[in-house]
């Protein structure tokens, strides 16, 4: 069941906050290299007519968090024009090619992160994640102070969106290669919250194959 049916689920995003600031950082800058040949690219396919960068971008935009911060890099001109007149931040990562810590890294430097209580770390190619999700998970990390990681789960498994704690970003700023947060987290020493989102926290599009069964449709 969505967690938008789900009262249980709800009840989450509406617990009483602290005034912790989050700023949400969506990684949108990966080479799509799973979706074969042709140079399709799964961030430009459809979801009801709507480009997965930008739905991914409004459901972000509709939530509690403070800003929206978008990192590109592969084909950044055409995820660029998906997001056109988004009151989003962008921000161009060269060294994208490098693997997903240039994206994170480049993500926490932006301006607009600075000074944010905590960052949340979004994939561009989840189509499940709500802004009620992200709003759970904002609301998590209020009720801990801002103190603590607050991650996305399924049935106890963790996934995505993970919220990383402003004390993090020395250990992000770190990092190397095709990784993102989960070394970080596991060897923190913080709190580690988990928000169960069901299904929606590892449901991402890398193959056709995905972005088929998840409702999408391949345009360019």
């Amino acid at each position: 069941m969505p967690i938008e049916d789900d009262p249980q689920q709800r009840d989450l995003s509406e617990l009483p906050s602290t005034k912790a600031s989050v700023a949400i950082v969506i990684l949108a800058a990966g080479k799509s290299s799973r979706m074969g040949r042709g140079g399709k690219h799964k961030l430009l396919a459809e979801f009801d007519g709507v480009p997965l960068v930008r739905r991914s971008a409004l459901t972000a935009l509709g939530s509690d968090a403070a800003s929206v911060i978008v990192v590109t890099g592969h084909r950044r001109l055409e995820i660029e024009a998906a997001l056109s007149e988004l009151p989003v931040t962008l921000v161009d990562n060269p060294d994208y090619a490098d693997g997903m810590a240039s994206s994170l890294i480049a993500g926490v430097l932006s301006k607009r992160a600075d000074g944010a209580d905590g960052i949340l770390v979004m994939l561009a190619d989840m189509p499940g994640i709500s802004t009620v999700h992200i709003n759970a998970l904002i609301s998590t990390f209020r009720n801990a102070g801002g103190e603590a990681v607050v991650r996305a789960v399924s049935g106890g498994k963790p996934g995505n969106p993970v919220v990383l704690p402003h004390s993090l970003d020395h250990a992000v700023l770190r990092l190397e290669g095709d990784v993102g947060a989960r070394d970080i987290i596991t060897t923190s020493g913080l709190s580690v919250l988990d928000v169960d989102i069901g299904d929606a926290a590892h449901l991402d599009v890398d193959t056709p194959d995905d972005l088929l069964a998840a409702g999408g449709a391949m345009k360019s």
